[in-house]
């Protein structure tokens, strides 16, 4: 690197996207940090029309610089989508200068808006990485990852509510068939309090091999109609 550059407010420097150009003192707004120079393109000639590279800047419908020789050392300034620098352009000097337009921190790197047609053909396609675009993409994770673990709230609220559901409708079930068990019993010679009716006197007395008479004091005689009636003894 040469030796004028460590008189410069800039220094090269590895950056989210490769090398990038850093300031080393504070920057003032309004400050011209860099010219961005090289061989001048002629598009009415066809071999330099034809010339095609990443670091072309094109400074009229005829003139564009080729910006792509190493000493160029503005080249190394990447593009941003909200820049702390940007271009002047002098078409008639055919000269490029990187200016401030806001107050650089030592250390921030340099930046400016490479513009609508190249930020189409060649950032896009990749994916902008600035800090302003990192951010939104960022931001973006974010929220779909709040929005995926909403939806898996959700949904395990709607299966909890299933769930309680099917519990409480097997819970009726057991309880029905329950019911309907004591029902059946009830009709198979069981009185209300669980009583057994075969072989018993309603108080509890049982007839078999004894007359009425020994067991309620009373003895039974046959009556007109050829039922027996119960006199006392």
């Amino acid at each position: 690197m040469p030796a004028s550059l460590s008189q410069k407010p800039y220094r090269v420097g590895r950056s989210r996207t490769g090398l990038g150009l850093f300031a080393t003192k504070p920057i003032k707004k309004g400050t011209k940090i860099i010219r961005y120079f090289g061989p001048l393109l002629d598009s009415k000639k066809k071999d330099e029309d034809a010339i095609e590279n990443k670091y072309l800047f094109e400074l009229t419908n005829r003139w564009t610089i080729d910006g792509s020789i190493r000493e160029n050392v503005a080249r190394y300034i990447n593009h941003a989508c909200r820049p702390n620098a940007e271009s002047d352009v002098k078409p008639r000097k055919r000269k490029v200068f990187i200016r401030a337009i806001k107050d650089i921190e030592p250390g921030d790197e340099i930046n400016y808006d490479y513009g609508t047609d190249y930020f189409k053909a060649y950032l896009k396609p990749i994916g902008c990485k600035c800090d302003a675009c990192e951010k939104k993409r960022k931001k973006k994770r974010a929220e779909a990852r709040a929005e995926r673990l909403r939806l898996k709230e959700k949904a395990e609220r709607k299966a909890r509510r299933e769930a309680e559901k099917l519990a409480e409708a097997r819970a009726k079930q057991r309880k029905a068939k329950k019911a309907a068990k004591a029902n059946g019993k009830l009709g198979n010679g069981q009185t209300p309090n669980g009583k057994a009716l075969n072989g018993k006197a309603l108080n509890g007395k049982h007839l078999n091999g004894h007359s009425l008479t020994a067991v309620t004091g009373k003895r039974a005689v046959p009556s007109r109609r050829g039922a027996t009636r119960v006199l006392q003894a």
